[in-house]
Formats: C-alpha cells, sequence, structure tokens
C-alpha cells in the first residue's frame, strides 16, 4: 500500500474515533506452585504472532550515509557483554590508548547504547590505530581520530523523518505475514501487539477474518526506510467485538473513544509470543510423575532463554529454587493476587526477595528447572490463597481520563 499523507491520516482518526470500543475490561503463603506438564507439540492459534524475526536495519544503504569511503583494516563486531574499550583492544589499539579512544566515544555515544552485533571498524596509520568508526542504529555515526596523545570524535546524526501512514487487513495466517499482506512492514504486528495486550491474548485469541485498521510513524532516515516508530490509533474487529484505540497525552498511553485505558492491572499473558501447552485443571495427568492430580497453572511452550515479563506491578515476594517449580519466581499485587511464574533458566537482573516490579518488567527467561520434561512456563495467580485460571482473570481497569483530559483528548 502507497503512503498515506498526514492529512489522509487525520482523516482515518476522526472517522474511527466516534465509534465506541467493546473493551473486555497481604503476602500469602503459595502452595503447590508444582507439577508442570511436558510442553506438547502443536500448531500455534490461527493468527498467533510467531517470536519475532524481523528487526530494523543497523543503517541506512551504504552510500546513503557512509562515515567513510575507505575500506577499514579491521573490523570487530560487538559480542553480549563486550565494551568499547575491549572492541577497541582487540582491534589492536593499546590498553591506555583504548580507554582513552573509548572515553572520547562517550561524549557522543553512551556506553549502554552498545548492542550486540555492532560493527567497530579501525583504520591504521601504518602499524598504528589512527581512527576507528561506529554506527549506532537509528541515531548516527561516529569516528573518532588519533591526534598525538588525544582521541578527537566527531559525530554525524542521521537526517531522521518521520512519515505517517494508515493501513487496513484482513488475518489470513499470522499477524505479522497479514500485516505485510496490508502492505506494511511486519514488524508493525509486534506494535499491534503491545498496544493491545490487556484485551487480546496474540496466543489464542485472534482468529483469521479479524480486520484491523492502524493509523502509525514510521522512520526514516538519510532518506531510506528504517522502522516503526510508534501506534497511534488501532481499530481490531472480531465477530463479536471491536476494540478502538488512540494514543494521547505526555505519556503515550492508550484510551478508548470514551476516554477509558487500555492499561489494566493484569496482562492477558506473561509471553507475548508463544503457545499454550497445558491449561488449568483440577485433574490432570502429570507427565513426569505419571498421575492425575490438579495443575493450577496455565503453561507457554516457548524456548530456553525466551524472556518472562511480570504481568502487574508488585513486589517479589520469593526469586529462588522452588521444589518440582524449579526457579520460580513469585509477585505480590494490590487486592489480595500473587502470580507465580515456574521453572525459569534463571532470573533477570535484580530480582530478588522485595524488589519493586513495573508491570511488563523482565523478571526471567524460560527454561526446564525442577519437575518439567521440556522447556516451558508455568504462570499461575492466586488470590487470598484461592487458585485462579489465569487465563479466565478479568482485568482490573486504571482509572479514566478527568473531565479536563476528555474534553482535550475528544477535541484531539
Amino acid at each position: 500500500m502507497n503512503a498515506w499523507s498526514r492529512e489522509k491520516a487525520l482523516q482515518f482518526l476522526k472517522r474511527v474515533l466516534p465509534v465506541s470500543a467493546a473493551i473486555v475490561v497481604a503476602p500469602l503463603a503459595l502452595t503447590s506452585w508444582i507439577e508442570p506438564p511436558a510442553p506438547s507439540p502443536s500448531d500455534r492459534q490461527p493468527g498467533a504472532l510467531a517470536a519475532p524475526r524481523h528487526a530494523a536495519p543497523s543503517a541506512p544503504p551504504a552510500g546513503k550515509a557512509g562515515a567513510s569511503s575507505l575500506e577499514p583494516d579491521r573490523v570487530q563486531t560487538l559480542r553480549s557483554g563486550d565494551t568499547l574499550g575491549k572492541a577497541l583492544r582487540q582491534l589492536g589499539f593499546a590498553s591506555d590508548q583504548a580507554e582513552r579512544a573509548a572515553s572520547a566515544a562517550s561524549r557522543y555515544v553512551d556506553p549502554r547504547q552498545l548492542r550486540p552485533g555492532m560493527r567497530v571498524a579501525a583504520f591504521l596509520d601504518g602499524a598504528e590505530p589512527a581512527r576507528f568508526e561506529l554506527t549506532v542504529a537509528g541515531r548516527g555515526e561516529l569516528s573518532v581520530e588519533r591526534g598525538g596523545e588525544e582521541w578527537l570524535p566527531s559525530w554525524r546524526p542521521y537526517r531522521r523523518e518521520l512519515r505517517t501512514r494508515a493501513v487496513h487487513g484482513v488475518l489470513a495466517g499470522s499477524l505479522e505475514s497479514s500485516v505485510a499482506t496490508a502492505g506494511a512492514d511486519p514488524g508493525l504486528a509486534y506494535a499491534m501487539a503491545e498496544v493491545l495486550q490487556w484485551d487480546l491474548d496474540f496466543n489464542r485469541d485472534l482468529q483469521p477474518g479479524d480486520r484491523f485498521d492502524v493509523a502509525f510513524e514510521e522512520v526514516h532516515l538519510e532518506g531510506s526506510y528504517f522502522g516503526v516508530e510508534r501506534v497511534l490509533a488501532l481499530a481490531y474487529s472480531q465477530s463479536d467485538r471491536k476494540l478502538e484505540v488512540f494514543r494521547f497525552g505526555s505519556d503515550g498511553g492508550f484510551y478508548d473513544a470514551f476516554g477509558r485505558p487500555s492499561e489494566k492491572m493484569f496482562l492477558r499473558a506473561p509471553l507475548p509470543y508463544s503457545r499454550v501447552t497445558s491449561k488449568f485443571s483440577k485433574n490432570r495427568f502429570h507427565p513426569v510423575l505419571k498421575v492425575n492430580r490438579p495443575h493450577y497453572g496455565v503453561d507457554y511452550g516457548a524456548p530456553v532463554g525466551t524472556p518472562v515479563r511480570v504481568t502487574a506491578a508488585g513486589t517479589v515476594l520469593h526469586a529462588g529454587w522452588d521444589g518440582g517449580g524449579g526457579k520460580t519466581v513469585k509477585v505480590r499485587h494490590p487486592n489480595g493476587f500473587v502470580t507465580g511464574y515456574l521453572h525459569l533458566s534463571r532470573f533477570a537482573a535484580g530480582i530478588r526477595a522485595g524488589s519493586r516490579v513495573r508491570q511488563g518488567e523482565l523478571i526471567g527467561y524460560v527454561g526446564a528447572t525442577g519437575l518439567a520434561s521440556g522447556p516451558h512456563l508455568d504462570y499461575r495467580v492466586q488470590r487470598d490463597g484461592s487458585w485462579i485460571d489465569p487465563q479466565s482473570l478479568k482485568s482490573v481497569p486504571s482509572p479514566p481520563l478527568d473531565p479536563v483530559q476528555l474534553a482535550d483528548f475528544r477535541a484531539v
């Protein structure tokens, strides 16, 4: 689909805004957080998202924004845990020069912005390093040149342009492929999943024939497409309901046509891209113990290392080994709720008893520890000590916009 002009996209917003959206809207002693099933091989639900495969390009096409027309003498690709100083030493910089050069680079590039896969190119003067270059995805290019004992950095930001578009499509296969068929970057599917994560479980709620309308912004660097910036408005229609949300306010929150926030107390699932391999049950055959017993959670099959996010804000009660549950995180939430995340391979940095966590925050990674016959996450919920089927949990909405904000929202 050809790009829409900003005016047409605004007309799209005006067209869908008036239509109302039908939106589905104390420490506890945790016991029996075990008995996981083995994840059974099964096809994912119609329309469910696969693990993300698309990444934005690290730089505009060659010739658009190259910092140098010369071929580098040496190139080093950053790996997980690498620092810029370490990469420079591997390129032949003496230790003291590597630290000075990295320190000079920090004037323009925050070391925390370095990511695995970034390339550092070195240029030599004889046998000595004379300059290095680093491309920072989506931002620009850094060149650091030696001047005597000093290292002199220069920074060239990319020319960045936001363009507003709108696409309309029908779900046929995965959401990712359906978005591509509609004429947009398949990566837009993941932005849509983030927007509707409180109302749709993208592992099981999507059905062929669902319709979607999306207004969004995309980024162009040096005149070339780079990636999706953000969703502005989204309508998702199913046979029995229609969800409509609109971005509003300085915090970039989403609201329905009546000013009710999309954000709820609980996310629908702790893994946005996975499949349900076993449901909540009062009597289920245990694949490891070979006996019938209750299964108080929902199992999500996913590869080892898949990130696990907490479904609601709260305080970590426990992060450690928990018998058959293996490596487990338990989190206390308001109103007597406790959630559990079992069989993790490892915990996220900083996750320990007493830690405060925000909704959607990374707390660990999928594994197969404890009584598990394969990698998966066993997700459990209690309220006041009683087990609740996580898939039947009704989300508690956040407060709506106040009258003044609502008037501004309707005007926008």
